[in-house]
């Protein structure tokens, strides 16, 4: 975006982050004096807006730069200092300035051109706004960083060499129901090692978050984190109701493929490592041999859905803005960032050659292609979407992409392999909106009870209980400190608190995106389009809308997605017969 804005003589902020990434807090400070002295009118408004967009993206887009840097390699400590010093003295204070920039676009009365969300948003933050929890905001991040160091460290010894806990996962398709055991065995032992180191880490993240709430006249910390997340069009009671259709449709649903597994291994009872390997005894996909080729054929893929995709995908490979391959001293997971001054998104994730890693890259690539899509919007503001939408545009791309997924269309496999992968993507669907419900229903449970939460063995009570709800068909006995402290594996849970029912929500309006392109392809591809390009400027019912989908969480549309699942996975079972 160039800029308008007419900042104090002598003063300029630079075209790059990269030329941002030093300055310290002295150095900045002056640019938010200068929007702050403006006298706010309706002539003055764009320029205003976009020199404060200028300066929030070089803000945005450094962080986003330290915190890749600390992901890529979680041993690199020049990278850690940092990111520690942004958090220090950048973070807080660019905080309380932008606060204090939203109370005064806020008074003055006015608003530009397609902003009434952000404007609501703003109102938002405002009343929600202490300065007291600045700090306590950039330690959060500390712990969150402390949290990829724990978990970046986990390694074993396979095979006489050492691996990453996340590169046995290999293992886990093996048709050796012995070795796959040994493997998940081992790879679980090693995450239970670090369990107290953990549980020490979660009570300093609940400490934070209880004073978060408690400087904000919250009474719990749910009510404090809704706001921030700027959840207004549905409520804590919509995601019970939510949980509750998941356990009336899904379960069975769920219970009808684990059967079906069970029956296909031959075992008497389904085991945790008996859940990867494929049940009809074929060895695992191996969709690529190396990160060259998982790129070539995803960008082949992007292709054939639509040429901008592709396009899209190609500046990305050509701007080394993928970081793929799973190594040693790697956070764990997978995740797409946006470079806000570049307008450009960036990808990190963890490929050990599986296809969960081709579907990763792929729900990936529709997170990056927003990031495009939104780059015509002016400011800053405009762009940011909430989870329950952003994850609409990776789900749905998952599931765009699969008529492209056999080599004669571009893709990885023959035929008959594409089948496959695609039924265990429909099958991975419905299997996951227990497991959803399992770590939305814990995180309303611990913030809801927030002394009992804070310590490790009432939450490991609570997540058994919960899974023997929704996850009934696995066999975890003999294995019970393993099953209850499944909360310790799933970093959302304490990295990014109540982020999580967004999966399952976005699942829904994807599958809805899918079921429209079965009829008309170019058309649902399209309307998936003019949804990702309005950012963030309308509600969520409507960029549901707009991309052809329903915002519902009820019996009913959920019901018709798992009717439609159940029903392609059936036609697919039989075309392979």
């Amino acid at each position: 975006m160039s800029q308008t804005f007419a900042w104090s003589e002598g003063r300029e902020l630079p075209k790059t982050a990269s030329a941002f990434m030093d300055w310290n807090w002295e150095r900045i400070e002056p640019f938010y004096r200068d929007l702050q002295e403006v006298q706010l009118s309706a002539e003055a408004l764009d320029d205003w807006l976009a020199g404060w967009t200028q300066l929030a993206n070089l803000l945005h887009e450094t962080f986003a730069r330290l915190q890749v840097a600390t992901a890529v390699n979680t041993a690199d400590k020049e990278a850690e200092k940092k990111y520690m010093r942004f958090l220090d003295e950048i973070y807080p204070p660019s905080m309380d300035w932008d606060q204090k920039l939203k109370t005064k676009l806020l008074d003055s009365g006015l608003s530009p051109k397609n902003f009434d969300v952000q404007h609501r948003n703003m109102q938002s933050d405002a009343e929600l706004f202490r300065e007291a929890n600045l700090p306590l905001l950039a330690e959060e991040q500390k712990c969150t960083l402390a949290f990829d160091s724990i978990l970046g460290a986990q390694t074993v010894e396979w095979d006489g060499k050492e691996v990453t806990v996340s590169q046995l996962r290999p293992v886990f398709q093996s048709t050796d129901r012995g070795k796959r055991e040994k493997a998940w065995r081992l790879g679980v032992g090693r995450q239970l090692a670090d369990r107290e180191a953990i549980n020490d880490l979660w009570k300093k993240f609940m400490d934070i978050r209880k004073q978060l709430a408690a400087n904000a006249d919250y009474p719990s910390y749910r009510g404090y984190r809704w706001r921030q997340l700027h959840r207004f069009d549905y409520s804590p009671d919509d995601c019970e109701r939510f949980r509750d259709a998941i356990a009336e449709v899904v379960v069975p649903a769920a219970t009808r493929i684990y059967k079906k597994r069970k029956k296909q291994l031959g075992v008497e009872s389904l085991r945790p490592w008996d859940l990867a390997v494929d049940p009809l005894g074929r060895e695992a996909l191996r969709p690529f041999a190396d990160v060259q080729q998982l790129q070539d054929t995803a960008e082949s893929i992007f292709q054939q859905v639509d040429s901008r995709f592709g396009d899209y995908f190609r500046i990305m490979r050509q701007e080394k803005l993928l970081d793929l391959d799973n190594r040693k001293n790697k956070a764990p997971g997978g995740f797409c960032i946006a470079f806000s001054v570049d307008e450009r998104p960036f990808i990190f994730m963890n490929a050990v050659g599986l296809h969960d890693d081709v579907q990763t890259l792929l729900h990936e690539g529709g997170h990056a292609f927003h990031v495009f899509e939104t780059a015509h919007l002016p400011y800053h503001q405009q762009k940011q979407v909430g989870m329950e939408f952003a994850e609409v545009a990776s789900m749905s791309m998952e599931l765009l992409t699969s008529p492209y997924l056999a080599s004669d269309k571009g893709g990885f496999y023959s035929p008959d392999e594409a089948a496959r992968a695609l039924i265990e993507h429909l099958e991975g669907i419905i299997l996951f909106w227990p497991y959803m419900a399992v770590v939305d229903g814990f995180q309303h449970w611990v913030y809801e009870n927030h002394e009992a939460a804070t310590d490790g063995a009432n939450c490991d009570g609570t997540w058994a209980e919960l899974w023997q709800r929704f996850m009934p068909e696995v066999d975890w006995s003999g294995l019970e400190a393993e099953m209850k402290t499944g909360w310790h594996r799933k970093l959302h849970i304490h990295q990014v608190p109540f982020y999580y029912v967004e999966y399952g929500m976005a699942q829904l309006g994807a599958v809805q995106v899918w079921q429209n392109s079965l009829t008309d392809r170019k058309n649902a591809v399209e309307a998936y389009r003019r949804a990702l390009a309005l950012g963030g400027t309308v509600s969520l019912p409507q960029l549901y809308k707009t991309a052809g989908a329903e915002f519902a969480f009820n019996v009913g549309v959920l019901h018709k997605a798992v009717a439609q699942i159940e029903e392609t996975i059936s036609e697919l079972d039989k075309n392979r017969l």
